[in-house]
């Protein structure tokens, strides 16, 4: 089986984390660039992010057998500081970037009026750029902030399949669906979305545009939560095609449309936890 997290933190995770992740099959992820949990203060503490993304993270995702590419883009949550907001003068030279695979997360966190000039120009960002968007739909209200976003995405002229809207549930899937855009899960252990309620819209939607992430960070979180809803897809009946569609066609296809999605596996060594050289397979 081969597994491709379109959504996840792994800054917030350990090693230990990347190799359980490729014995359960993971062997490409996008790691959108998010709020760390402390306020940032500074542009320069999002650049120094933003190298880290580029830089060190493939790095170490690699030693594990699995390719890493990023989306970059000033956070819902922390657009609303001032501080940050020349972020976005920063952003287009980091856009050019060869493993920079979208424009994200961007969207609302509070639907403030600075969230939303941030949103807007982000999406001109990304069409500047000839980037998808990935789009991060606030935890609070999410239905009015789901139906914003698409009226923003709208407005702005970003085509509908350059556009992933992410933490969907059964509230909204329905206009995302409707609206053309790609279909984003966040699958979680006590939030977002379960591998169960996955199989039931899955049954219900289809497999078309949907993409499965475990959106892992330093909350509680777990990034094997991609191969539960595999596991539990053919526990519900889904056959291997579904299941391949989910899991790796759909985010390589959605990811692709940036024209620098490269897919060539990690090194095929690294050190297991004793510090001795194990083969990939």
């Amino acid at each position: 089986m081969r597994i491709f997290d379109p959504h996840i933190h792994m800054t917030s995770r350990t090693t230990d984390d990347y190799q359980r992740m490729h014995a359960a099959g993971v062997r490409a992820v996008v790691e959108p660039a998010f709020w760390l949990g402390q306020p940032r203060t500074n542009v320069g503490s999002f650049l120094d992010y933003f190298d880290a993304l580029l830089g060190w993270e493939p790095h170490r995702a690699a030693q594990y057998g699995i390719r890493h590419h990023c989306a970059l883009a000033l956070n819902p949550k922390e657009a609303n500081d001032p501080r940050c907001a020349e972020v976005l003068t920063e952003l287009p030279r980091y856009l050019l970037k060869d493993s920079v695979v979208a424009v994200g997360e961007v969207g609302y966190d509070s639907m403030t009026a600075e969230e939303e000039r941030a949103f807007e120009a982000q999406l001109a960002l990304a069409r500047a750029n000839d980037l998808p968007v990935l789009v991060h739909t606030p935890h609070r209200d999410k239905a009015a902030g789901t139906r914003r976003t698409l009226d923003v995405v709208r407005d702005a002229g970003m085509p509908p399949e350059r556009v992933l809207v992410d933490h969907l549930n059964e509230l909204t899937v329905g206009m995302v669906a409707d609206s053309g855009c790609w279909m984003g899960f966040s699958i979680y252990p006590d939030t977002k979305m379960d591998p169960d309620r996955m199989v039931v819209l899955l049954k219900e939607y289809g497999t078309d545009r949907m993409l499965v992430n475990s959106a892992a960070d330093w909350g509680r979180s777990d990034p094997l939560k991609t191969r539960e809803v595999a596991d539990a897809m053919f526990a519900a009946g889904f056959g291997e095609d579904d299941v391949d569609q989910v899991l790796w066609r759909n985010p390589v296809a959605f990811y692709g449309q940036s024209g620098r999605l490269s897919l060539e596996a990690g090194i095929e060594a690294a050190p297991d936890y004793a510090g001795n050289t194990i083969k990939r397979g």
